[in-house]
């Protein structure tokens, strides 16, 4: 047990330092579905934004709460202060992390030996993607620290570890927070029943008075903040799978996850992997078939990301570690490898890819400290949602981004406010600003915009006030760095 507690408050330390050490943004989600909501939730003016998902009931408050009662204790202490908003849930999140770590390890010292724990533990914490992500408040990781909570009860064959309810809770609630966690499940769950003796009372006396639980709390909840009935689980479905409506955000081809995805996420974890999975016991089978179904299942859906797989990254780390104990006379030089590869992208992607749309906060937030506020509007012309929103500046300062909800009536002509706006943005500006009371005092936008509106900004009386680093790859709509531009006082034409 001393040797467990010292264990945890290592890896703790370690993962508090890694939630300092990403200040980059990810994908919009990180906020947008979590943050956002969650400061609407606590927030009494109920000043905030919604964005179109909660407006479908796609997405349950379950997630949020957890972020909206850190923010309405850090209230009540009259602690709420906007860096406390911002950095508090990252901590939870990476205290979390080192849990499910410490579980990790603890997993497969029941499953082998101290050893083997040791090397799937030094994977797990050598991964550039796990340290990238695992800090950070989205949905897709929490569904993979549930997924290691659920793991450290699951009952592997032949062992006498295990505990039927506590796993089967877990994913539930995994499910309640991002209905896709039923995938990598779906084998493990069923080899548990292939497997369990008493069938008919694993059913009635675990799987009935759990679902009925989780489903019934998760629909209390929706039903506080939505105020009314809502079945978010369905509506996901049918939103993503069903109508594929999720191919609005991109489209990428079946193999991706094959050729991209997975070995990317893997990195230089991927020849330990393929090795790992050759060397594995039997009874490790079924950790690979939940590998390979979670990947066949998402392959069918064309709206890909990296994100989604992540929650299988635990199982991979730990045929990576068997790999790595098997290697005896190489396995210190193996360890410096994947120690050494996997530092750079890890601190590349953490400390400068992308972190522009969250350094811009920071100027946002200048102008709620100044009796400006009440005339202050900022205009985001960015990407949609390419930037956090009130989360990140905690105080009802007047703010517009660019809308770009899809089209959920089946029109085939549409197209959203982004695409409408980047097809012309002089010409929308003209016509969306044509008079002088409406101009916003702050424009943000990505450089590459600055040539085409210059005209727009020279006549309206707009001057640069700061220029923001974002990423060494700029992309179509996305400039390596973002612009703030002010509107002259005083200035009329």
């Amino acid at each position: 047990a001393g040797g467990q507690a010292q264990l945890l408050a290592f890896t703790v330390a370690l993962r508090t330092l890694n939630c300092f050490l990403v200040q980059t943004s990810f994908v919009p989600d990180e906020y947008w579905q979590s943050l956002e909501v969650a400061h609407r939730m606590f927030n009494i003016n109920n000043y905030g934004y919604l964005t179109w998902e909660w407006a479908n009931g796609l997405r349950g408050y379950s997630y949020p709460l957890i972020f909206a009662s850190i923010y309405k204790v850090l209230q009540l202490l009259a602690k709420d202060d906007v860096q406390l908003l911002i950095w508090v849930p990252r901590f939870a999140q990476a205290v979390l992390a080192a849990f499910a770590d410490v579980k990790l390890y603890s997993l497969v010292q029941h499953l082998e030996n101290a050893e083997t724990a040791k090397c799937v533990y030094f994977c797990q914490l050598c991964s550039w993607f796990t340290w990238y992500s695992c800090t950070r408040t989205l949905t897709n990781t929490m569904e993979t620290l549930l997924t290691i909570f659920a793991l450290s009860y699951y009952p592997i064959k032949g062992l006498k570890m295990g505990s039927s309810c506590k796993y089967l809770a877990l994913i539930a609630f995994a499910i309640v927070i991002r209905p896709t966690a039923v995938i990598p499940w779906m084998p493990l769950v069923f080899s548990h029943f292939l497997q369990e003796q008493r069938k008919a009372d694993l059913i009635l006396y675990n799987c009935i008075p759990i679902g009925l639980v989780t489903v019934g709390t998760s629909l209390i909840i929706d039903r506080v903040f939505f105020g009314e009935w809502v079945v978010v689980q369905l509506n996901f479905l049918k939103f993503n799978v069903l109508q594929d409506l999720g191919a609005f955000y991109g489209s990428h081809p079946w193999h991706w996850y094959f050729t991209q995805g997975l070995p990317v996420i893997l990195g230089t974890h991927l020849p330990f992997f393929i090795h790992g999975c050759v060397l594995a016991p039997k009874r490790y089978r079924i950790f690979l078939l939940a590998v390979i179904w979670t990947v066949l299942v998402y392959s069918t859906l064309t709206h890909k990301e990296f994100r989604f797989i992540y929650p299988v990254l635990p199982f991979c780390m730990v045929f990576c570690g068997y790999s790595l104990k098997h290697l005896k006379a190489w396995k210190k030089s193996a360890a410096s490898f994947l120690l050494l590869s996997n530092l750079l992208p890890a601190l590349y992607t953490g400390l400068i890819h992308q972190r522009g749309s969250l350094d811009v906060m920071s100027h946002i937030q200048q102008l709620c400290n100044n009796s400006y506020q009440s005339q202050a509007f900022v205009f985001i012309m960015m990407p949609c949602h390419s930037t956090p929103f009130y989360s990140h500046v905690h105080c009802p300062l007047k703010m517009r981004f660019l809308q770009c909800p899809p089209d959920l009536t089946g029109n085939k002509s549409y197209i959203d406010e982004a695409d409408v706006f980047y097809s012309n943005p002089l010409g929308w500006l003209n016509k969306e600003f044509y008079n002088d009371t409406l101009l916003p005092s702050h424009l943000i936008f990505f450089s590459v915009l600055e040539q085409e509106i210059s005209s727009f900004l020279a006549l309206r009386g707009y001057e640069k006030t700061a220029t923001v680093f974002h990423t060494h790859v700029p992309q179509g709509r996305v400039g390596s760095h973002i612009y703030i531009y002010r509107k002259k006082t005083g200035m009329s034409h």
